[in-house]
């Protein structure tokens, strides 16, 4: 998989992927997570956490919109563009990775 190293890259084909530098809980149905690199902390809602436990393993952007469409009262449209915004925040803290789908 070629890592995306730009936000903008980041298409619903795009798969991602928790970084290594990185250690998260759930707590009550939301997450922490902690950056190694950083120290910074993060707090997810439940929503957020739920796309956190995906991201566990390498999965399309487009999985996890469906997932979350699939679980949640949510448009299509709506999600796609909220799980977008909020993969890309992820990536722009370094703490997941975003691949172009292709194997490397």
């Amino acid at each position: 998989m070629n890592l995306l190293k730009s936000n903008h890259a980041v298409r619903t084909s795009s798969v991602a992927v928790a970084a290594e530098d990185q250690v998260s809980s759930e707590l009550a149905g939301e997450a922490v997570i902690l950056s190694l690199r950083t120290g910074m902390y993060y707090g997810l809602d439940p929503v957020g956490a739920r796309i956190w436990a995906l991201l566990a393993s390498p999965t399309s952007i487009a999985d996890i919109r469906d997932t979350i469409v699939g679980e949640y009262d949510v448009d299509v449209d709506r999600c796609e563009r909220d799980v977008l915004t909020f993969v890309r925040q992820l990536l722009a803290q370094d703490l997941i990775e975003v691949g172009d789908g292709t194997p490397p």
